[in-house]
Formats: C-alpha cells, sequence, structure tokens
C-alpha cells in the first residue's frame, strides 16, 4: 500500500484511543478519518484530535485504505453489509476489533474476497498500554498484515497468532485479564481496610504494587514463578500468604476461570455466527 489512510468506523473508547496512539507515534491527523452516529462524538474527535469526521460511513471508505471496524458486536453485522460493495469496490483492508465476531461471519457479510485482520486488544489501550492479538486471513498481503500490526502497536504490542481459534484463548487471558488483575486488587483493598489502613493509604499501596510487579516481570528474564520465589523468604510472611493461598486452590480457580472464559468467548461467536 503506498499510503497510510485510516479509517475509523465507530469513534468510541477504543476508537479513539487507536487514533490517539497513532496520532502519538506519529502518523498526521489529517490522514485519519472517523465515521459515527453520533454528532457529539465526531465533534470531541474533531476538536480534540484534529481527524478528518463523517456521519457517512460510505465518505470514510473512499477516503483510506485500511478500515477499522470499531462498532458494537451486536450492530456490526447491519453496518459491514451496508459497507460491503464499497468495500468489495475499494479492495480495501477490514481490521476489525469486535469482540467475538469471527471471520466466517465478517466474510459473510462483507463478501468472501475481503482481506480481514480480526483483533482482539485490550481495555488498557486506553491508556496505551495495551495488549493485542491479531489474526488474517488468507486475502491479507504481508504489506497489509504490516499496517494492521502498526495501527494496534500504536496503544501497546500485537502479536499474530497462527490459529484464529487461539483469539478465544487470548480472550480469556488478556482481554477478561485486566478484570481479574482488578478484582485481585479489590480484594486486598478491602483486606487492608480489615488491617487498619485508610482508604486512601490502602489503594494507593495496592496500585503501585500492582505496577511494580508488572514492570519487574516485563522487564526481567526470569518467569513469574522464579520472581515470586526470590521474594518469598522461607518461614517469611509472604510464604505465609502465598500457603494461604493454595490451600485455597488458588492456581486451580484461575486455571478454571479462564477456561470458563475461553469456552464463554467460543459460545458467543457461534451465537454471532448464527445471528
Amino acid at each position: 500500500m503506498k499510503t497510510n489512510k485510516i479509517g475509523f468506523i465507530g469513534g468510541g473508547n477504543m476508537a479513539s484511543s487507536l487514533i490517539s496512539g497513532l496520532i502519538a507515534s506519529g502518523h498526521a491527523p489529517e490522514q485519519i478519518w472517523v465515521s459515527d452516529i453520533n454528532p457529539d462524538t465526531l465533534t470531541a474527535l474533531k476538536k480534540q484530535l484534529n481527524v478528518n469526521t463523517s456521519a457517512n460511513n460510505d465518505d470514510v471508505i473512499n477516503a483510506v485504505d485500511v478500515v477499522v471496524l470499531a462498532v458494537k458486536p451486536q450492530t456490526l453485522g447491519a453496518v459491514a453489509q451496508n459497507i460491503a460493495a464499497l468495500v468489495q469496490q475499494k479492495k480495501s483492508l477490514v481490521v476489525s476489533i469486535a469482540a467475538g465476531i469471527n471471520q466466517n461471519s465478517l466474510s459473510r457479510w462483507l463478501g468472501a474476497g475481503t482481506a480481514i485482520v480480526r483483533c482482539m486488544p485490550n481495555t488498557p489501550a486506553l491508556v496505551l498500554t495495551g495488549a493485542t492479538a491479531l489474526h488474517a486471513n488468507d486475502k491479507v498481503t504481508a504489506e497489509q498484515c504490516d499496517l494492521a500490526e502498526n495501527i494496534l502497536r500504536s496503544v501497546g504490542i500485537a502479536l499474530w497468532v497462527d490459529d484464529e481459534a487461539e483469539l478465544d484463548a487470548v480472550t480469556a487471558v488478556s482481554g477478561s485479564g485486566p478484570a481479574y488483575y482488578f478484582l485481585l486488587m479489590e480484594a486486598m483493598e478491602k483486606a487492608a481496610l480489615e488491617l487498619g489502613l485508610s482508604q486512601q493509604t490502602a489503594r494507593l499501596l495496592v496500585q503501585q504494587t500492582a505496577l511494580g510487579a508488572a514492570k519487574i516481570a516485563l522487564e526481567s528474564a526470569e518467569s513469574p514463578e522464579q520472581l515470586r520465589k526470590r521474594v518469598t523468604s522461607p518461614g517469611g510472611t509472604t510464604q505465609q500468604a502465598i500457603e494461604t493461598f493454595e490451600q485455597g486452590g488458588f492456581t486451580e480457580l484461575v486455571s478454571k476461570a479462564l477456561h470458563a472464559a475461553r469456552d464463554r468467548s467460543i459460545e458467543m461467536s457461534k451465537q454471532m455466527e448464527n445471528s
């Protein structure tokens, strides 16, 4: 592709984050187009990011090389079918960030010859620390893969999976994953209050500890198991806490939760495909 003109169908939080990330990484605002049914959303994007906006999806598709579908999963079918003819005419690359919508459904709505990259981002993309997995169908060229990856890499890391089915596991691990950490933080904060700390002190300590642990894990070549052992002195306070977690079946519970999330992702995808 000779240019990197990028269009977003839908201007919600995830689209706004991707656009902000693209601009922060050097992409010119005038090379970005957005459409949305909400005029207030378009006004805000125009004012804050100085991108091109339109209430008409066709205006966006006509102007760009790659179309990012950033609408809610329940409305994606109707939107995709409405833009299908123009997408096929333009031979646009289509990048979908809609959860639970597989490539079979997207191809059925957009046309069998459409180049499609399906992505599973997560909410930390809102603060440019996202984790996204991508899968391309056999119509996507190597150059288009690079373009799709660059878009998602603007808000964090972007990894390719070989099999689309892996995206269900990705959903369970990183897509839903932020909520697991928030749940642990919530529980730790409540326990800290029970131990006599103030709300502000408890929250700040939990938040900074989570940030610090993640930073160490990212910057270290050691596994999480090795890092845990480094801060777990024999007979100490950490060991006592870890043993309590293990006695409660912590590892098995995490495994059970992720399997449940993966299975629900598969179920939702089948429901959308049959709808």
